[in-house]
């Protein structure tokens, strides 16, 4: 390919205390500071002082920057535990309300809060973006308006958020629905090239609407500070493994479709609209449900478009080194998602006779011993 494929990978997780099992509000001085000494730029805080984020540095395999999480994710849980704390990978946290979480300081987060006001402040949630090295800004977003179609199967397969403030929301992933009520969110449209994304784009910073193209929030995106395309729809993975594999199966589908544009031919481009109810279906049932085949139009159970999906970039994945990592889905439907995990867990405390609130207690715990398990 005369594209590297390169990866690189952010993760956001939620501190917690390990006594009441509720997301901390106000960190201990100098964890953040301890956390940098030993892994520099690739740890930063996020609005909430709750949350952390960790990012990856380029890497060339997703074998390496599963090593590369790995140690990242390993060493913020260790100093967590030294400043009396948990870290954990979720979405959301079962109970804890947003309004009682602090924003960051920093002239950043104030900048943030005064431009987004109420829809930033309960931005309580954590997610995955997936970076793909492309050269070529063209191939970015001819890569973008194929990829559209696969984002509401990578949602799937990732869905970690199904409660929101102690309450059951009825959908896999919450997230989204919190997310969306920022703007410049959601699936983008079709475009043509990429000197019209940049005609977008300027449109709304010449008006002084947005600084620069970093506040555009799509689902996937051009990244506005490196020469990748970035996924942005994914809840953030509660167990290492399942992470991978999306991010294999996202590198796999770039290449087949730069494949199929060596042949002049790619992949249908389906109206947002469309993708969009597809995202839906995603967040609300996530790896147990269905999603419509846009070609046929009708709704096939998600294990069938996962084998056709498999089957598609065998063999991108079998020459990026990351064939397992795909295979790995076929766990992920056979165990369920992390959502799916936490909702067995859930009724099966209360089942015992459990009150609520302790059984989401039992939630959590579950989530911190599985966001370092198998590190």
């Amino acid at each position: 390919m005369h594209e590297a494929l390169t990866i690189g990978v952010e993760e956001e997780y939620l501190l917690v205390c390990p006594d009441t099992r509720a997301a901390v509000k106000d960190p201990p001085k100098g964890f953040m500071k301890i956390c940098q000494d030993r892994i520099g730029p690739r740890v930063t805080p996020e609005f909430l002082r709750c949350q952390i984020e960790i990012a990856t540095g380029i890497c060339a395999t997703v074998s390496e920057a599963r090593a590369e999480i790995a140690d990242l994710r390993g060493t913020i849980a260790e100093i967590a535990i030294d400043h009396d704390m948990r870290l954990m990978a979720a979405s959301t946290h079962p109970f804890t309300p947003w309004k009682t979480q602090q924003a960051t300081e920093g002239d950043r987060y104030e900048q943030l809060d005064a431009d987004m006001q109420g829809a930033i402040r309960r931005m309580m949630i954590c997610g995955m973006h997936i970076h793909i090295g492309l050269q070529n800004p063209e191939h970015r977003i001819d890569v973008q308006n194929q990829m559209r179609y696969f984002l509401p199967h990578m949602l799937a397969l990732t869905t970690s958020s199904p409660f929101w403030e102690g309450r059951q929301m009825g959908m896999k992933s919450y997230r989204l629905s919190v997310f969306d009520g920022m703007p410049r969110t959601g699936i983008p449209e079709e475009l043509d090239s990429y000197g019209e994304y940049e005609r977008l784009i300027n449109t709304i910073i010449k008006a002084g609407a947005i600084e620069d193209s970093s506040k555009i929030w799509w689902d996937i995106r051009p990244s506005a500070n490196f020469p990748t395309l970035e996924m942005r729809v994914c809840d953030i993975c509660t167990k290492l493994d399942d992470a991978m594999t999306v991010a294999a199966i996202y590198q796999s589908l770039t290449r087949r479709i730069l494949r199929l544009k060596e042949t002049n031919m790619k992949w249908r481009v389906y109206p947002a609209f469309l993708i969009e109810e597809n995202r839906w279906m995603a967040q609300r049932h996530g790896v147990t449900g269905g999603l419509i085949d846009l070609g046929r139009g009708d709704v096939v159970p998600f294990p069938d478009l996962l084998e056709e999906l498999i089957e598609w970039v065998a063999e991108d994945a079998q020459a990026l080194g990351c064939w397992e990592e795909v295979c790995h889905a076929r766990e992920i439907l056979r165990r369920g998602s992390s959502a799916c995990r936490q909702l067995e867990t859930y009724m099966a405390e209360t089942s015992k006779g459990a009150r609520k609130r302790d059984a989401l207690k039992v939630v959590v715990d579950k989530l911190v011993e599985e966001t370092v398990d198998g590190l």
